[in-house]
Formats: structure tokens, sequence, C-alpha cells
């Protein structure tokens, strides 16, 4: 006998006499539970001469009985062959939806059956999901949540700000949800909500979409601007139902492109994250399948849930860029493009991906969609914008746009940088506990800093900026809202768009060197008819916006200190002071149509023509408050985040 054959005498697997006999190979793991028995003769389940046996697993019963392996338990394994593998078959998607038809097709029984929430179209009628109280509670809250607030105790006011729409044949406004001639659906969510009367906003923006018109709206902040474009968008969705898309020869990559019907670009993932969460309330029950995708996120999981239908897309332009680029966004279906906060888009240096998704990619032609431009102000370089994006679009100035709301209590302290910080503890030590504090810095390191320096002195807090990773930022805005850490300190990331509930004081540790970014950081709180406090730390180092300050402070009937007039005549001293320009934006303001002070034909904006009249108006030296209300691109020296 050989080496070899002596190493394997004593198993089954080279002597054949034994092998012929009967007996088998038992692996060493299950040697110590066959001792004793026959060895002979093969496991079986649930045998009763040998209890100590684990039971055979039979889901390999077409192999021979020697290869057959242990059990695993069900508790720590899952038993994939039991149930079928819906992630790449062609009949069905991840939501039971035949043929990845961007979510849709119109022999899809599996929703009648589903309580997540979720409708479906078919043959033609739009299919209602059954009512989910665990949904309705995540998306809406209860009626006692705090951090779900809806309107406030001043909100019947809104009722006295003025509002201006010029146009050609401009749609009559509405005063209610119910008669707004919105999908019932649309109504059922915004009670829900807990949403009673249509801001101004909304009161002509829901009218004017539904008119098919083209829009660009001026409101201040916590005026309701995102329910203004959501609500009719997705009224006129539910009632028309997704559009027909040809995949061709239906392949793999071809059917998981998304092709949504809407498209929302928002200047931050902040922002972008909100705006989809509202949309998720009013689709609630509907076939409508929102989705988000913005930077700084993990792009595999965007691109699944997208996988799973993406019928209304909010994003960041650099990230839409992106997947465009991958092959999975076409943009050949969107009936509605919003740009949300579009001047802060065109600040950030987004303009060549704005330009690129819509004039360069497969988005459908200006005439061929409806285009609604959002934001607290316009500029004239917006304006411009609107002039190559839009087509014959109604202009809708609500209140005093780039100026600040009545709601809020504007508070200017002198203090010197060496002394922020102990008066800073001192208004905290006066405040109510009740609501959420937001205390705004120019940079990173003072974020972390003063955030850390409030701990210390027992006062819960956390701080948002550009450095943090996105759960980080996700998570801090989360404690935030819901109170646990009830100060925030945050640098301009969420300065402008957040709707935060429940804020009752800003503060103004470092003022912004640009007047605009200050309306929309005390715009944080006094949202929705709420009141609110903001509370401004000025010293002499701020005296470039000592003039635009105090005209915003009159138009808000707030009250002046004498020593800011003092810094102001100082700052004017010796020069012919009409405001600071801010370089190419000065010049029309932000709550004026241009239009309507342009020498040349009216008609050739928003028809993509040429028109180089736009230096032919000069606006009033008074107007303004007495300065040119200008806006610039000066940010070299500014982060946003």
């Amino acid at each position: 006998m050989s080496s070899l054959e002596k190493q394997f005498a004593s198993t089954s697997i080279s002597n054949s006499q034994k092998a012929s006999s009967g007996t088998r190979y038992v692996p060493p793991h299950l040697r110590r539970a066959t001792s004793g028995s026959n060895p002979s003769r093969p496991l079986q389940r649930n045998d009763q001469s040998n209890p100590s046996a684990p039971e055979r697993n039979t889901r390999f019963d077409t192999e021979p009985a020697q290869y057959k392996v242990r059990d695993r338990s069900p508790s720590t394994f899952s038993n994939s062959s039991d149930k079928p593998n819906r992630r790449w078959t062609g009949n069905k998607d991840l939501s039971g939806r035949q043929g990845f038809h961007n979510g849709y097709h119109s022999d899809s029984q599996s929703y009648r059956t589903r309580d997540d929430g979720t409708g479906y179209w078919k043959g033609g009628k739009h299919i209602r999901g059954e009512r989910n109280l665990r949904i309705e509670k995540e998306l809406f809250g209860l009626p006692e949540d705090k951090d779900r607030q809806s309107t406030g105790i001043n909100f019947d006011k809104y009722n006295d700000i003025p509002v201006e729409a010029s146009g050609n044949d401009v749609p009559s406004s509405i005063d209610n949800f119910v008669d707004s001639g919105l999908d019932p659906l649309i109504i059922s969510n915004i009670e829900l909500a807990r949403y009673i009367t249509p801001t101004p906003v909304q009161k002509y923006s829901i009218p004017i979409v539904d008119a098919q018109r083209d829009l660009m709206a001026c409101a201040q902040t916590g005026s309701g601007k995102t329910g203004g474009f959501l609500f009719p968008i997705l009224s006129e969705l539910f009632k028309t139902g997704p559009p027909a898309i040809d995949h061709g020869s239906r392949n793999l990559y071809r059917a998981r492109k998304a092709f949504p019907s809407a498209l929302i670009l928002a200047p931050t993932r902040e922002l972008a994250s909100q705006i989809h969460d509202e949309a998720r309330k009013f689709a609630y029950r509907s076939w409508v399948r929102p989705c988000v995708v913005y930077g700084g996120a993990d792009i595999g999981s965007q691109l699944r849930t997208m996988d799973r239908g993406c019928d209304l897309l909010t994003a960041t332009p650099g990230r839409l860029v992106d997947l465009i680029e991958r092959g999975r966004v076409s943009l050949s279906k969107v009936r509605y493009l919003v740009l949300d906060e579009a001047d802060r888009m065109l600040d950030m240096g987004f303009e060549p991906q704005i330009r690129r998704i819509v004039e360069q990619e497969d988005m459908p032609e200006v005439q061929d969609r409806q285009t609604l431009l959002f934001s607290a102000t316009f500029p004239k370089d917006i304006q411009h914008l609107a002039r190559d994006f839009l087509k014959d679009y109604i202009f809708l100035s609500v209140g005093r746009v780039g100026s600040t709301s009545e709601n809020i209590t504007q508070k200017v302290e002198y203090v010197e940088d060496e002394d922020k910080r102990s008066v800073l503890l001192d208004i905290l030590h006066s405040m109510d506990q009740e609501g959420l504090t937001l205390i705004f810095v120019e940079t990173k390191r003072m974020a972390d800093a003063l955030c850390d320096f409030l701990i210390y002195h027992n006062f819960p807090a956390t701080s948002i900026h550009g450095d943090r990773s996105q759960r980080e930022r996700e998570y801090a805005l989360e404690t935030f809202r819901n109170g646990r850490t009830p100060i925030l300190v945050a640098t301009a990331v969420a300065a402008r768009g957040l709707d935060i509930p429940n804020v009752t004081h800003v503060i103004n540790f470092d003022l912004p060197t640009d007047i605009d970014d200050y309306v929309h950081r005390i715009g944080r709180t006094g949202r929705a008819g709420n009141v609110g406090i903001s509370t401004a730390f000025f010293n002499r180092g701020n005296k470039g916006i000592v003039r635009e300050l105090i005209g915003l402070l009159k138009d808000a009937n707030q009250t002046i200190p004498s020593w800011l007039e003092t810094i102001a005549r100082e700052a004017s001293y010796g020069s012919s002071y009409r405001g600071r320009g801010r370089g190419g934006r000065g010049g029309f303001g932000g709550n004026r149509d241009y239009r309507k002070f342009n020498n040349s034909n009216n008609n050739n904006y928003g028809n993509n023509q040429n028109n180089n009249s736009f230096n032919d108006w000069h606006p009033s030296p008074n107007y303004g408050g007495g300065f040119n209300g200008g806006y610039s691109n000066n940010n070299s020296n500014k982060s946003w985040f």
C-alpha cells in the first residue's frame, strides 16, 4: 500500500470496499453527532434513533444524499430560494409594477392589496391607495406636534399684504382650496397637513399654473412658495397620469432610466430634501413617486430609489448633471420645470449647469413645458434668465419682496467683536425656554467654536456647516427641529429656503456682507404668519450694509437706533452714495417686472429672442429706500457653506 493510500485508509473516499458496503464519508462537524449511531444509514429528518442529529435540509433533494449539508436556522439565515428574486426579473420590479416602465404598466394588479399609501394608474384612471395611519403619522404628524407647524397666529394678516400680478390675461385668484379646482386627493392631503387657507402666493400661483402659464413669483420667505408650485403640479399629474414612454428594445439599461414628469432644481441639499419631504406629503396615496438626488450622499442608494419610480424629481444641479452623464435620467418627458431659490443658485455658480440642463440636454423646448421660477428676490440677471427660460410669463410680486416680514421684530445691538460671546449669553439667559434659536456665523470654524462655548455654559446646542457630513447635517437639523438641541449655530448653508418650524429667535452673531443674506437669515423666523425676533450684532466693521439695513428697518416699521443713523452718515460722508451697486446685479431691484420698464417690444421676452435694451431703464434714486437695490456676484471671499 502506498503512502498516499495509507493516509486515506481511515476514510471512505479511497476505500472502495467500505464504500460498497454502504458506509459514507462523515464531515468533521457531524462526526460527534453520528457517534454511536449506524454510520451506514444516512441521517433522516426527525430521525428518532438519533435525536441529536440536525434536520436534513430538503432544499437540495435533487443532489445525492452524501452531498447534503446541514440545515441553517431560519432565525439566522434567510432561505432565498423560497422567495422570487424580483430585483432583475423582467416582468416585475421592486414595486410590483411590470416592465420597469418608469414604474407604470396598465396591467399591474399588485396595488390592489397594498397598504403602503401608494396608488397607481390603470386604464386611464387614477386609482388611489388605501389610507395608512402609520404613514400619515410619519408624513403629517399629530395635531399637537410642535415640529409640524402649519400656520401661526398672525396668518390672517396675510390678507392685507399687497399682491401685484403683471402679464397678459392674468387668471383670477382663488380664496380657498376647496373651490380652487385642485384634484380632490390634493385637497385631502392639504387637510391632513392642517392647511386651512392658501397664502397670497398660493392664491395666485395655483390658478396661474392650472392655466398652463409660465410664472416668475417673488414672495417673502415663509410665505408658502413650496406649496405654491407643488399643489398645482401634483394636481395636474393626478388628472393626466404618467407619460407614454417608448423603451425601444426594452433592454435593462434603458428600462432603468428615469423619466420624471416634473423637475425641481434647488441650490442646496437641505432645501432639496425639504422640498422632497413636502412632495411626499402631497403625493400620498397617488401614482406619483417623488424622488430626491443631491451631492454629498451615497449615489447608489439614490439610484436604487429612482429604480422604484421617479415621477417628480427634486435635485441639485451638480448631482443631476452627474446622473444625466451616467445615462440614468432623461428629461425628455419633463412637463414642469421649477427653479426654486434661483438667485442663490446663480450666486453659488450653478448657472452653467442650469443652462446645460435646460438648453443642452433632451428637455422639451420652452414652448412644450411649463417653467416656474420661485424665490424671495429676483434681481436683474435672474430676470435675464427668465427671458431665456420662460414664455409669456406672469410676474407675481407678493408683499415687499427683498424686504422682511412685519411679523419679525428686528433688534440691532452695537457689540464689538470681543464682547459678542458675553452679550450672547445674556440674551440666551433672558429668553423663554419655548421655541428654537438660530445663530448665524460667517465661518465654519466659528460655528464649531461657538457651539462648544454654549455647551460649556450648559446651553444644549448643535452646529451645521459644509464640513459636516450629510448624515451629521441631517442629524443636527433633526435634533434642532424636535427641540432636543434648541440652539443651532449655522453658517450660510442653512440661511435660505429651509423651513424650520417654531424658530422664535434668529441671532446674527456675525452680520453678512450682503443685505439679501440678512433678509433670508432672519426669514427663518416669523414664517407662515408666526411671530419672531431677530437680533443683529453690529459694529463699524459692518458699515458696508448700514444704509441698506436702515432701509429694511424702515420698510418693516422697525425702530432704528440713533447710533445706527450716525454710522450711516459717517459711511456716506464725502461720497455720493447710492447703494453699493453690487456689481452686475444693480438696477432693477427684486420686485419689479422689468418688462414694464423696457423700451423694446415686450413680446420678445420669453420667446428666446435677443433683447439688448436692459440698460435703457434707469431706476429712481429714491426707489428701495434711497439706494439702488441691486445685487452682486462678488462672492469671492465668501463661503456659502
